[in-house]
């Protein structure tokens, strides 16, 4: 088994909370770096089986764990009910770990287009397989869907202005990297203002590239199905938009424009989100405003 070197965020609290049978089976629906996969490994038995899914071909290829009680999947996590049940032939899972953040591999890519740090041609796709990108959202939606996309995925009050200055570019020439995206908007007031506002901008970009809202509404909806009575669900999410979702599902089993369940599948374990510690957010600043929430299925 190799040795992970990835920060992985929240993993002591998420997954010190997540195994309840260290026999059991579990899922790491966002394998990424491998961190949080290795860390379950670590607490199961030799009869425990973790099941790892990740649309990220990159992330599958480097960070491989070899360990027999471990099988890794190419997919995107709203297949979880699928892949289980046609691969192992299990129909019910004792816990299912979920961190929708980005990895430092992929923010760190220049070819990813994910950062705003960096000068790179606009992408943002997490299944490079995927032939919608951050190019096709800025150069081809309409000034209506711009407009949509940033007042739902970015909480921009000013978002018909963003999208108006983005058509406004886009008529000379198209934008292509992240830069000629930034040069378009000029942010009055401090730095971290300025930061802030590059962060919503490529946040709602993102989410429209890859269906993030949609897939994390369907994802909650097949957990529900699949964890055993007492076994447990662990999420970390990185915004407001993801976070009140989670807990409006958890609390009372609510998915905005899917379905209502009557029966609330899953109970809070904690009362009060989990946030990191200030030691962990000094070492790895891309934890802080990681937040976790735990449910155990009822």
């Amino acid at each position: 088994m190799n040795q992970y070197h990835h920060k992985s965020v929240l993993l002591k609290e998420s997954t010190e909370n997540l195994i309840t049978d260290k026999n059991g089976v579990y899922v790491d629906v966002t394998f990424g770096g491998g961190g949080h996969s290795y860390a379950i490994l670590k607490k199961l038995n030799k009869k425990g089986t973790l099941i790892a899914l990740d649309q990220d071909k990159e992330s599958i290829k480097k960070n491989f764990i070899n360990d027999k009680r471990f099988y890794l999947f190419h997919k995107n996590f709203v297949h979880i009910r699928d892949i289980i049940i046609n691969n192992k032939r299990i129909e019910k899972v004792s816990g299912i770990l979920a961190d929708l953040g980005l990895s430092s591999f992929q923010i760190n890519n220049p070819n990813r287009g994910f950062s705003n740090q960096l000068n790179c041609i606009l992408d943002m796709r997490m299944n490079q397989d995927s032939y919608y990108s951050a190019l096709n959202v800025i150069n081809e939606s309409s000034k209506k869907e711009l407009s949509n996309i940033f007042y739902e995925y970015g909480e921009f009050k000013n978002s018909k202005k963003i999208a108006e200055k983005i058509l406004k570019k886009r008529l000379k020439k198209n934008i292509n990297t992240t830069f000629d995206l930034m040069n378009i908007f000029f942010v009055k007031g401090s730095f971290k203002k300025k930061k802030r506002f590059f962060a919503r901008l490529f946040q709602a970009i993102r989410i429209k590239v890859n269906n993030e809202i949609h897939f994390l509404k369907y994802f909650l909806l097949e957990s529900s199905k699949i964890i055993i009575p007492g076994g447990r669900i662990a999420i970390i999410s990185y915004h407001s938009i993801e976070d009140r979702i989670i807990k409006y599902f958890f609390k009372k089993g609510i998915l905005l424009g899917i379905t209502n369940l009557k029966n609330i599948p899953f109970r809070m374990i904690h009362k009060k989100v989990i946030k990191p510690k200030i030691q962990e957010i000094l070492n790895n600043r891309r934890s802080r405003s990681a937040r976790l929430r735990i449910a155990e299925k009822i």
